[in-house]
Formats: C-alpha cells, structure tokens, sequence
C-alpha cells in the first residue's frame, strides 16, 4: 500500500519557508576544536555530526540530551545514548566521543557539554553545534550568551524542507516547531537566557499568520 508523504499545506507554504530559511544560519563548515550534537527528536544530529568527523572536522564529538516528551518513544535509553550507538555503529570511534546523558533544554546543552570537556582536559577554543535545522539560530544565540569567547558554527543534516518533513513524518509537528522556535527567539533574549537576534518584519509577519492559523503547540 502506497502511503503519500507529509506535505506542507501551500496556503502556508511560503510562511514555513520564510521562518526555515530564518533559523538556518548558513555558515560555512571549517574544522573546530569539537563537535557538538544537541539532543532532541531528530536523528540527523547524529548523522551530521557522524558525517563531519569523518570529513575531519573535529577531533572531539559530544553528544548532549537526556529525553523530554517528544524523544521519550524514538530515544527511550535518552538521545545522547542513541546518538552515541548511531556514530559508533557507523564507524566513529568510541574514543572520540563523549556524552552528556542530563541536558533536557539548549542552555543545558552548552553548560554539560563546556563542563564535560573541561572534565576532560578537552581545549574548546571553537565548536559546531549540531541541531534540527530550525534550532540553529536558538543555538547560536544561547551558546554566545553562556560561552561568549568560543567561536561557534552552526550546522545540521542537509536537508531540503520538504525532505525534512518527510524525515519526521509529521506536518504539523515541524510547523509548529517552527513557530515555537520563533517566539523562543525574542522570549528567551528578554528572560536573558540568549542574545538578542534581529527578527526581520517579514518573519515576523509570517510567524504572525502562523500564529493566527493555530500552530501553537510548541509555544512557551
């Protein structure tokens, strides 16, 4: 039985564009001091990250991420374990890695993580934060307030929007991420837990329709 794939609605379609390309902060890939995975509900984490350490981009790999109501079913033994056996399983060596198994938010993420490779004697001078595709700019904006002096980039698994839908399986989950990602920007600037980033007016304006049309499950 042919089942048809997640599609985006296209009377929201370019409102979904207009907040994905906002998030993706489009940097360029340059070897770092270390990688680190964010955990969430999302594997490609752990293939992007897998896939870098093999290009040589780092030395050191991370995985951050306990588990929360999205992970609990696709990650029970937590997401940094999962990612840990997915880059073992595909030929990172189990040396290279190590993990954070308690981080259940993003400023946890960068907090375990700098105190784990402290721990180790691990020097991070540089780094790339490895995320869903719509977490990078939250990423960047919360590592530069908790570890102002390390050089980050931001990256994720390649992934046009319509095939990260289909990776997730889930239409409305994604959009709402989305959304909620949105809002997280300027909300977790004011409550000083990340820097402030610019919201152009028309990725306000497209969160803004967004909103009205209901996709607010993932609003803090």
């Amino acid at each position: 039985m042919t089942t048809t794939p997640p599609t985006i609605p296209a009377e929201h379609r370019a409102d979904v564009e207009c907040l994905w390309d906002y998030h993706h902060m489009h940097h360029e890939i340059l070897p770092v001091d270390v990688g680190i995975g964010l955990g969430s509900h999302d594997l490609g984490v752990a293939k992007v990250a897998t896939d870098l350490y093999h290009r040589g981009t780092y030395p050191t790999l991370v995985f951050t991420g306990a588990n929360a109501p999205t992970t609990n079913e696709a990650f029970p033994r937590g997401e940094a374990v999962h990612y840990r056996e997915y880059a073992i399983t595909h030929g990172v060596p189990t040396a290279a890695i190590l993990i954070d198994t308690q981080a259940t938010n993003t400023g946890q993420n960068i907090k375990y993580a700098r105190a784990l490779l402290a721990e180790h004697q691990v020097p991070a001078r540089s780094v790339i934060l490895m995320s869903r595709p719509y977490q990078q700019r939250r990423a960047y904006a919360t590592c530069k307030k908790l570890w102002p002096e390390v050089d980050v980039i931001c990256a994720s698994h390649q992934l046009s929007l319509d095939g990260y839908v289909a990776s997730i399986g889930d239409t409305k989950k994604v959009m709402d991420m989305l959304v909620g990602d949105t809002q997280r920007i300027d909300r977790y600037a004011e409550l000083g837990y990340a820097i402030p980033q610019h919201i152009p007016d028309q990725v306000r304006a497209a969160y803004t329709r967004l909103l009205d049309a209901g996709f607010t499950s993932r609003l803090v």
